[in-house]
């Protein structure tokens, strides 16, 4: 399948990925981040700030981006993990993964810690695979460790979905959950509700999630399939109208039209001994849906459904 490599006008180097029935994808080489998925309409799939800073080398605001990696307690190290803002190489050598299949579009990339950089406290390669279908977009991390001594570490692959409305998004599969609220200083809470819904901001990290969510745009009739392994939590986030004014990389009204909802490994971190590698896998679908019509059954989506 097609793959081109190409600097645009802000010099950053992306690779565009395509497939015969017309969707495609966009992956910068600078943090290894997926700016663009478009479906066979040319549909926009993701999310990205109208006030993203594309000269500047910074993770930007949107798409989906690997969070990589906290180590431990090291409060020193960036946020969301140092792996957003490193320039990444092309994996020449994805083994052990098998080649991409005949109908798949993929890129695989690698990062390697470096000496240089003191933010990184252990030795590593972090491989990740990007694999594009006509209507699945696959992430596959990997996570190798290359030091002489045992480290563990928290992970994210964050999704920023494109929706129509955020007051008319629903997302099934969180019910019944623990999960921790960051806006009450990470207390413990159950979840009440039959479907998460937005009326304000939200910011909690939901623990032991199901391997399949369903992310539900009323208004667009459209339903993102969140398929995942490895990452045993989810992270569901939304500034609302006030930290989304006072986010400098972030439009006013952006977060009416963004679904921010992460794959991740953050209350219990991942553990790697000597040569050790972790693998997770999250891949992204969209069905047809009709919530005025009843015609989208959830129990067929989260549990049911290829």
């Amino acid at each position: 399948m097609p793959l081109n490599l190409f600097h645009d006008r802000d010099g950053l180097p992306r690779i565009i990925l395509t497939e015969p029935k017309g969707s495609s994808a966009e992956v910068l080489l600078y943090g290894g981040q997926i700016v663009s998925w478009k479906n066979h309409r040319k549909e926009e799939l993701l999310f990205m700030s109208s006030k993203a800073n594309w000269k500047q080398h910074k993770a930007i605001r949107g798409g989906i981006s690997a969070c990589f990696a906290r180590f431990g307690d090291l409060g020193s190290l960036e946020q969301h993990g140092f792996a957003r803002n490193r320039m990444w190489s092309l994996d020449r050598d994805p083994s052990p993964l098998p080649p991409p299949l005949d109908n798949h579009s993929s890129v695989d990339l690698i990062l390697k810690s470096t000496k240089v950089d003191l933010k990184t406290p252990h030795s590593f390669e972090f491989r990740l695979r990007i694999s594009l279908s006509a209507d699945k977009l696959i992430l596959i991390p990997r996570v190798r460790n290359t030091d002489n001594k045992a480290f563990s570490f928290s992970f994210a692959l964050r999704n920023y979905l494109s929706g129509s409305d955020i007051s008319e998004v629903r997302i099934e599969g969180l019910e019944t959950l623990d999960y921790f609220d960051n806006l009450m200083k990470r207390s413990r809470f159950t979840e009440q509700a039959d479907a998460l819904t937005f009326d304000g901001e939200i910011d909690r990290v939901y623990l032991h999630s199901p391997n399949k969510i369903a992310i539900i745009d009323h208004e667009k009739k459209r339903t993102f399939v969140l398929q995942k392994k490895g990452m045993p939590d989810a992270v569901v986030w939304n500034p609302w109208a006030k930290k989304a004014k006072a986010n400098p990389d972030l439009g006013d009204d952006d977060y009416k039209i963004m679904i921010c909802v992460s794959s991740a490994a953050i209350e219990t971190p991942l553990f790697l001994k000597p040569s050790e590698e972790w693998m997770g896998y999250q891949e992204l679908s969209t069905v047809s849906s009709s919530y005025c019509s009843g015609q989208l059954d959830p129990r067929k989506v989260l549990y049911g459904f290829h």
